[in-house]
């Protein structure tokens, strides 16, 4: 099966997930292409770049609304036009979720762990900044105890405060054992995150990507086009199961742990097709002043660094010349 048909495939996939979770689409393409570029992007051009996905315009203007109704999103009128960017707290839950998509390396663990106790709470508050924890992935130690590896005390106490919660609840930061990985606590580990099932979501994406990764070696003749619906698809997927994953140290994980495997195929393939997805993103995404900047310095940083944003032009001028009209017309 050719690359070409296996993004295809991917797509076809995509598209029969029910529900169809646009909106989840939506912010990985915020996260990955739009706040490089400033943030801010017109609906019409993000309806154009979601059209090849099977994504209707009035699924995206659904989405995008309830996205505003969720406080992920924020709107802007010029004329007869809408332009949408993240809102504050929209920006500091997409920099708490794609922090470690672009990552290559994972900081030592100090031994520390970021408790949180809600049994204070009022049965609805405590669900609601339960299911918050959890989409940062806290795991559950006990009833009404959330446990974190990496998060701190100071990091946890803003978004309490957001949430109306700051003040009925306990968060504790434990100080670093000597002894960091004894068998107990690997046990508790497995009890909290359910390594088993998070495995076997990594698997599940190393078997929708390798292959098209292998194809890409030794036939690449994808499009623009092609390039940025791949990258979407790859953050996207990726993204969903890191959302799940709270990076625990190596001591505590299994010594074959499929998400090292996961992080270096993403950034292999991103690597490769990022080139042209962005040229694709030049012709595609428009703000109230025009087409997009491009990205910023902190994009070519991702996965360890990229090509310099000066080697973009020259990088595959060909197609720049004869396919940037894909999405035109």
């Amino acid at each position: 099966m050719t690359a070409k048909n296996q993004l295809e495939l991917l797509i076809k996939n995509f598209q029969e997930k029910r529900p169809l979770r646009a909106g989840s689409l939506i912010i990985t393409i915020y996260g990955d292409a739009i706040v490089p570029r400033g943030g801010n992007v017109w609906l019409g051009s993000l309806m154009k770049l979601l059209e090849p996905m099977g994504i209707s315009q009035r699924l995206v203007r659904t989405s995008v609304y309830r996205l505003v109704q969720e406080s992920w999103l924020q709107t802007e009128k010029v004329g007869r036009c809408s332009y949408y960017s993240l809102t504050g707290p929209g920006l500091r839950r997409f920099e708490q979720a794609f922090q470690h998509v672009y990552n290559l390396d994972t900081e030592e663990w100090s031994g520390s762990w970021c408790l949180v106790y809600l049994n204070q709470l009022s049965p609805e508050l405590r669900q609601k900044v339960r299911e918050e924890l959890k989409w940062l992935s806290f795991g559950s130690m006990a009833p009404g105890l959330m446990e974190h590896p990496r998060f701190t005390r100071s990091e946890l106490i803003p978004m309490l405060q957001e949430w109306g919660a700051l003040d009925d609840t306990i968060v504790m930061q434990t100080m670093p054992m000597e002894q960091k990985s004894p068998k107990a606590l690997r046990l508790q580990v497995r009890e909290s995150w359910n390594l088993d099932e998070l495995g076997g979501r990594y698997r599940r994406f190393l078997s929708q990507f390798r292959p098209l990764w292998r194809e890409l070696q030794s036939d690449d003749i994808l499009a623009p086009k092609e390039c940025l619906l791949l990258r979407v698809l790859l953050i996207h997927e990726y993204r969903k199961v890191l959302l799940r994953d709270p990076l625990l140290p190596d001591e505590l994980l299994p010594g074959d742990w499929e998400g090292r495997s996961a992080k270096q195929l993403c950034r292999n393939l991103y690597r490769q097709i990022y080139v042209r997805a962005e040229q694709c993103l030049d012709e595609t995404l428009e703000n109230a002043s025009g087409p997009l900047p491009g990205p910023s310095d902190k994009f070519y940083k991702r996965f360890g660094g990229l090509r310099d944003s000066s080697t973009i032009n020259d990088a595959i001028p060909e197609i720049r010349s004869t396919q940037f009209g894909l999405f035109k017309g």
